[in-house]
């Protein structure tokens, strides 16, 4: 089993299982944030539940499941480079590294990983952290408005929100080929359902930074 998971098949499929893993966080992610369009009570409503024991024990899993995939994503990228030349994503299906999101992998990984940390600064220090060290948390929709009340913050975060859909219309599909759906049918499917899955992320985060910019400049 170790001989498995140390070879460049087992590596794929650990950082496949992890990027999933990861998919299913932006989903619960996107849906809470998403509340924030609703009203201010509802978002509120949305924290308090990502509070709750049972989600807070996931939180350390969830950091483990970030460091997996990006040490594997690293190893592979690395790889790959060395072995392949231009080559920059570890992928088995023809014709799959045609996309500029298939090519640039690793880069978009970047520009994820370091916004992500941005924004971990502005709320997870904030509110979970500040819980986790017996202090009240901050009101998350006074988090919103103070941080996407600066439209240049805004226009950072929208610019990751993009880095992440480029990184989703690719990754989404392959993660699911590299754990076995890898014939053609399935490919052209999977290939459709990152989009839709893609767009639906970066819609969904775009509108919540963009609701609030504008309530915190009194324009909404």
């Amino acid at each position: 089993m170790a001989t498995i998971f140390k070879s460049s098949i087992g590596k794929k499929l650990i950082m496949s299982i992890s990027g999933l893993f990861l998919i299913l966080f932006l989903l619960i992610h996107v849906t809470i944030n998403a509340l924030s369009l609703i009203s201010p009570e509802a978002f509120q409503a949305g924290c308090d539940f990502m509070a709750l024991p049972i989600i807070t024990v996931i939180v350390p899993i969830l950091a483990l499941g970030f460091i997996i995939h990006i040490v594997y994503a690293s190893i592979l990228t690395l790889g790959n480079l060395k072995a392949r030349g231009n080559t920059r994503y570890a992928i088995s299906h023809k014709g799959a590294s045609d996309s500029f999101a298939a090519k640039n992998m690793f880069v978009l990984g970047i520009i994820v990983l370091g916004v992500l940390v941005f924004h971990l600064t502005h709320f997870w220090a904030d509110m979970q952290l500040q819980e986790w060290m017996g202090n009240e948390s901050e009101n998350p929709n006074m988090l919103l408005e103070q941080t996407f009340g600066s439209p240049v913050i805004t226009v950072i975060y929208i610019v990751w929100f993009a880095a992440l859909w480029f990184h989703l219309t690719h990754g989404f599909w392959s993660a699911f080929q590299t754990i076995g759906f890898n014939n053609m049918i399935w490919i052209k499917r999977l290939k459709v359902l990152a989009y839709i899955f893609a767009t639906i992320i970066f819609l969904g985060f775009t509108a919540t930074a963009l609701a609030a910019c504008l309530r915190a400049n009194g324009i909404l």
